[in-house]
């Protein structure tokens, strides 16, 4: 069997000791293109990296191989600063390539992460003097985007509005998915009995606050919580939350396979935090991986997972406050046929949002 050809292209090197949110999503896009029967070029890494296997695409093209299309993940960073040292030493490599391929009739669609630097978190976070030249970098991107994409990907069609960009092809989106090899479900859905097992991983920090849920768990003998986050934002958060541990609430410092136990364990998964603007739009990869694993999910309203949640009945979206939260984790408890109806309509959903689905969208839109 002749596999068609598709270019796949980050602008950055994955940690692959302990990959971020940001650094998952494109490994399992990249797998999905595999899996639905692509041969894939990669360009990835630093820019040496990147301009190496730029080099070898572009021969390639000229000996007359085709591609169906080039599919690229934007980095958490402005292209341009992507190096080890933030140091601009390859300023025109990546855009130089879209509008190589461009020229060559290649469509090319790329997912944008976020847009973090146009809100107020990010100035909490970032000197002035690196906001002032990241800024500028980040509106370089788009405005490069706006004449080169077919496709612009968004996690969710709300983020378009905080964008500073009148995009002249097609905006998508394109939100995470989960992983088709792991998608499980419990063969008794009633056996929660009168105990809830919560479980959380994530982050822990001034953006995802997590007071309330472990109030609530401590003073309610039936809840018990397992938060999964990384020992240095523990030991720089735990003073918030030292008086609600006890023999019910568990901290733990995992990640990859080593989650799975947990993942099968729990009964409820959250992203129960405080709403901002920017979660409006925010779609986690961890939403996904929560579902894969069959389990409801309680999230909070006004944001694109609460709405995602209710729109396909697979949780519960609830307002922001210890009292919702202490009533809805009661019901929960107290309505297992309602708790199945959740896992049956998850049951329905999984399988057209996993990263093949994700992937073959892509196809839809770009190939010819």
């Amino acid at each position: 069997m002749i596999l068609s050809n598709c270019i796949f292209h980050i602008p950055f090197k994955i940690n692959e000791n302990w990959p971020s949110a940001s650094q998952i999503r494109p490994l399992r896009m990249l797998n999905a293109f595999k899996s639905i029967g692509y041969n894939v070029d990669i360009v990835m890494g630093y820019g040496k990296e990147r301009k190496y296997s730029i080099g070898q695409i572009k021969r390639k093209i000229k000996d007359g191989v085709k591609y169906d299309f080039m599919y690229s993940e934007s980095s958490t960073e402005p292209t341009i600063l992507t190096e080890k040292n933030h140091i601009p030493m390859f300023p025109f490599l990546d855009f130089g390539f879209f509008s190589f391929c461009k020229r060559h009739g290649i469509k090319i669609g790329l997912f944008y992460r976020d847009v973090y630097w146009k809100f107020d978190e990010y100035k909490l976070s970032v000197s002035f003097v690196k906001r002032i030249i990241a800024c500028m970098f980040y509106k370089y991107d788009l405005l490069r985007y706006k004449y080169l994409l077919d496709v612009f990907y968004l996690p969710s069609l709300k983020m378009y509005d905080y964008i500073p960009i009148d995009f002249k092809g097609k905006v998508e989106e394109l939100p995470p998915a989960a992983e088709k090899h792991k998608i499980s479900f419990q063969s008794d859905i009633n056996d929660m009995k009168k105990n809830l097992n919560i479980f959380y991983v994530g982050g822990l920090n001034y953006l995802y606050n997590l007071e309330y849920l472990f109030e609530v768990v401590n003073q309610n003998k039936n809840l018990s919580l397992t938060v999964c986050c990384r020992e240095k934002e523990w030991n720089s958060e735990k003073y918030k939350y030292q008086k609600y541990i006890n023999d019910r609430i568990h901290i733990i410092h995992e990640s990859g396979d080593k989650l799975i136990p947990y993942f099968k364990k729990a009964d409820l998964f959250s992203i129960f935090v405080k709403p901002q603007k920017y979660r409006e739009f925010a779609m986690p990869v961890k939403l996904f991986d929560y579902l894969t694993y069959g389990k409801p999910v309680i999230a909070t309203n006004m944001t694109s997972v609460g709405e995602f949640i209710n729109d396909n009945d697979i949780g519960w979206a609830i307002d922001y406050s210890r009292e919702e939260l202490k009533k809805q984790l009661e019901y929960i408890i107290n309505n297992p046929k309602s708790y199945g109806e959740k896992i049956n309509n998850i049951k329905k959903i999984i399988w057209y949002n996993t990263w093949e689905a994700r992937a073959r969208k892509v196809v839809d839109d770009l190939k010819e």
